[in-house]
């Protein structure tokens, strides 16, 4: 259905005459005449009839047609809407629901709650990167960059937060009473992590850091997800797991795990945003200057990042 035509109905059924229409949407009556054959010919009913004295009046089928015209006008509008820049919410990959980055985007969404945010979990980085250059989303967050897959060279990256590593341990672990560790005093401590997938940036990062400090990282298992693994760490005095800092977590007070820091260096997980560089999206500029202003440096001393980690 032709929506000029129908927003042309109408601006005619509400001025009450051809002309007053015409004037309205800046077009001559002849072109409001054949719109309205035009409609009247895909519907197969009258819409109109004209009197002397009242000039265009709906029929009783015009009458009918009138609220649905005007129904699907508005609905043409939020379909122009939803992806006109700057009208449509900013589409953010955030990767998990409880990790540092989507701490980093509530603290966002506090800060300009006027932004209207969608907020999306994607496993894979190709497809992070392929939904930005799609326009899917806007942004993603991930570790820049992965060795042997740099990105496109219209994906934009800039390094947000370097987060620390903690030692996550049940209260009968060896090192549970420690208040912070080495990483030479984790060497030969069975370190359990399920959650590590090959060819993933993470999984990089850590097979980086086992062959930097010689630690045994076992991913063995299936990941059942984080209330599991805590489950298992809490009653097994000899594993322990890597935990972000930032990490959000909540376990039952028996379980008594130890959150410890780890130094002499610390490692830090480099999160960085991605986007492509064309994007318009207000929004957008916003986050980034939001980032850039409130979170902290990288590279600090005392860290420890894999080499191909840069800031690009």
């Amino acid at each position: 259905m032709d929506l000029e035509a129908v927003r042309t109905f109408v601006a005619v059924a509400e001025a009450g005459q051809f002309q007053k229409a015409a004037d309205d949407l800046s077009i001559t009556q002849q072109a409001v005449s054949k719109r309205i054959a035009g409609l009247e010919r895909d519907l197969g009913v009258r819409l109109f009839t004209r009197t002397p004295r009242r000039g265009s009046e709906p029929t009783i089928d015009g009458q009918a047609f009138l609220p649905h015209a005007r129904e699907l006008l508005r609905v043409a509008e939020r379909a122009v809407a939803s992806v006109r820049t700057g009208h449509r919410p900013l589409r953010v990959d955030v990767i998990s629901s409880r990790g540092a980055v989507s701490g980093l985007m509530r603290g966002f969404h506090r800060a300009h709650p006027e932004t209207d945010l969608d907020v999306v979990m994607l496993f894979e980085i190709e497809t992070a990167v392929t939904a930005i250059r799609s326009g899917a989303i806007d942004a993603s967050f991930r570790a820049v960059v992965a060795p042997g897959r740099p990105f496109p060279e219209d994906i934009e990256s800039v390094r947000v937060l370097d987060e620390p590593l903690q030692l996550l341990t049940g209260p009968a672990h060896a090192l549970a009473g420690a208040r912070s560790v080495t990483v030479a005093q984790l060497v030969g401590h069975r370190i359990w992590m399920p959650g590590i997938v090959p060819g993933t940036e993470w999984g990089a990062y850590y097979e980086d850091l086992v062959a930097e400090f010689g630690l045994t990282i076992e991913a063995t298992g299936p990941n059942f997800g984080s209330d599991a693994l805590l489950d298992t760490i809490a009653d097994t005095p000899a594993l322990a797991t890597f935990m972000g800092e930032h990490t959000r977590l909540i376990w039952p007070a028996g379980h008594g795990l130890r959150r410890i820091p780890v130094t002499d260096p610390t490692p830090v997980y480099p999160h960085s945003l991605l986007w492509h560089r064309d994007n318009p999206h207000p929004a957008l500029a916003t986050l980034r200057a939001h980032l850039a202003a409130t979170t902290a440096g990288h590279d600090a001393a005392g860290t420890w990042v894999p080499r191909w980690v840069i800031p690009r």
